[in-house]
């Protein structure tokens, strides 16, 4: 009996493609040891380059992205399982948008779009490798982090400690006090230089008063 999907070489190029580009995604992420890294993306990759040829394939011609558009809600899933809470601060962010945008990719490749997955490959290394130095030149001029201080006693000042956050070059927002038994917390949004951010943490490091904090 024949088989109702012949292979072609037009659909070996495209998994190729779709190999390559996961590759060199991947690399990148391996590189920076990130949750989602070499082999992950490559399967990423070429498993959104199968579905997209099986969705051409299998669909009716009036349907031909019926199994296609279902890859993003499939890849959604897995983005979301790389972002975790680690204290005050969001991590796997960066990783999940890469998982998002290499479906993408594998997509544009099953769907015989080489040109448009290369120059989007282009765009991704550059946002990846390029702008990451540039990003850490605008935090260093600029960044802002969430502070949260624990004090052992209310012996602690919390208008001294604002003074200090001034006088560090920093700006506090969005400040919270939350209270258990005998100790009490206050958060912050704390906006400024890396040098300041610095100068601060410093300062905490070597208040008596301060019984710990995450920065």
């Amino acid at each position: 009996m024949p088989s109702l999907v012949a292979v072609h070489a037009d659909d070996l190029l495209a998994l190729l493609v779709a190999l390559l580009v996961g590759a060199l995604v991947g690399a990148e992420r391996e590189y920076r040891s990130k949750a989602a890294g070499f082999r992950t993306l490559i399967l990423i990759c070429v498993g959104s380059a199968l579905f997209t040829l099986l969705s051409l394939r299998l669909g009716e011609p009036a349907s031909h992205d019926r199994i296609a558009s279902n890859i993003i809600t499939g890849i959604g899933f897995i983005g979301a399982g790389v972002i975790f809470k680690d204290g005050v601060n969001i991590a796997g962010l960066t990783t999940a948008t890469s998982i998002w945008v290499t479906a993408a990719l594998g997509m544009a490749a099953g769907a015989g779009e080489f040109a448009l997955a290369g120059i989007g490959l282009v765009l991704v290394l550059i946002v990846l490798v390029v702008f990451d130095r540039l990003q850490l030149v605008i935090d260093r001029l600029n960044h802002m982090r969430p502070c949260r201080i624990q004090f052992r006693s209310e012996k602690a000042s919390v208008t001294v400690l604002e003074e200090a956050i001034v006088s560090c070059g920093l700006q506090g927002t969005n400040r919270k006090f939350v209270r258990d038994n005998e100790h009490f917390s206050v958060s912050y949004q704390l906006t400024g230089s890396s040098e300041a951010h610095r100068r601060f943490s410093d300062y905490l490091m070597g208040n008596q008063f301060v019984d710990g904090f995450e920065y």
